[in-house]
């Protein structure tokens, strides 16, 4: 009996210094990666927010959540892909274990919180 493919976070931590176009590349080209060879399961965008601590003296980043299921060959190309890309501060893949809860649904800075009746 084959298991279910493991669920991973990717969490993407991206330079807010950098053009607004640009980082909306580096997102759509990991989606198209993940794509080709898995499957996206869910996006979050998280806005601007600061960091716990500087991280290559930024005090801020611009944070993204890729859920998906892919390959290890996958985790390679992305780990490569995204060690060599202008922009991004960090990242971390993380395999979820089954029963993980979702993700928050964190709405970025800036967006009012709808009253509640």
């Amino acid at each position: 009996m084959a298991s279910p493919e493991p669920l991973y976070d990717l969490n993407l931590l991206l330079d807010p210094q950098t053009d607004e176009e640009r980082r909306a590349k580096i997102v759509a080209d990991i989606e198209q990666m993940i794509g080709a060879t898995g499957e996206l399961v869910s996006r979050h965008e998280w806005g601007v927010r600061p960091t716990a601590y500087e991280v290559r003296k930024r005090p801020e980043a611009d944070y993204h959540l890729l859920q998906f299921h892919g390959p290890s060959v996958l985790l390679e190309q992305l780990d490569h892909s995204l060690k060599i890309t202008d922009g991004v501060l960090r990242f971390r893949i993380i395999r979820l274990r089954p029963g993980t809860p979702p993700p928050p649904e964190v709405k970025p800075p800036g967006v009012p919180v709808e009253a509640e009746a």
